[in-house]
């Protein structure tokens, strides 16, 4: 499954590592997922879901 968080889409960003001579090499930034149980219409379902999401999730409950 890929690396995106299933309720608001995040995903890896490119970016680039800058050096103090100002050369520029390609870097992957990753969202931080974590896999939490969510109950979905009366069922329990899986899902990848980023922190900030969950915070949400858990405010609103």
């Amino acid at each position: 499954m890929a690396r995106r968080c299933e309720i608001c889409g995040k995903q890896p960003q490119v970016n680039n590592n800058v050096s103090h001579a100002n050369n520029k090499t390609k870097k992957r930034s990753l969202p931080n997922l974590k896999s939490k149980v969510v109950e979905v219409e009366g069922q329990e379902k899986r899902m990848k879901l980023c922190t900030s999401c969950i915070r949400t999730l858990n405010k609103v409950s």
